[in-house]
């Protein structure tokens, strides 16, 4: 019944107050973090002719890691990728889980402080269901 009323209730010196209290959060991108998330790549890749499926799945994978993680820098390793060609450029595997682990990045003259090291998490065929998103502990 109040709902049309909700933005009016607070005057603009609290709002001021509310951005200012915001403003000092700490921006959670910065953490260093791991996850392992499972990626519906079959879903991503309907539609893209065969001779351009293998090399979308590793781009749709970076895509993923740059959006879960909010860094530019995205690194496949090695076994990933051999993991989304093991099938041929045309067969690509429908879903795939990966390790997603921001990191600091080391070197002195590097744009962004952070990278994402996306890495192959080997499971069962067709054991992905009821897979959740978690937190890796290092």
């Amino acid at each position: 019944f109040f709902f049309f009323l909700w933005p009016r209730v607070f005057s603009t010196a609290q709002a001021c107050v509310a951005m200012a209290k915001g403003a000092g959060k700490i921006k959670r991108s910065e953490d260093v973090v791991t996850r392992e998330y499972t990626i519906h790549l079959k879903k991503l890749l309907h539609g893209i002719g065969f001779k351009k499926r293998a090399p979308r799945a590793v781009k749709e994978v970076k895509a993923f890691a740059k959006k879960m993680m909010g860094t530019d820098d995205v690194r496949v390793d090695t076994k990933l990728n051999k993991f989304l060609w093991s099938q041929g450029i045309k067969a690509v595997p429908g879903r795939v889980r990966v390790r997603l682990a921001r990191k600091r990045n080391d070197d002195e003259e590097a744009t962004d402080k952070l990278y994402t090291l996306c890495t192959h998490v080997v499971v069962e065929r067709h054991q992905y269901k009821g897979l959740q998103t978690v937190n890796v502990d290092e």
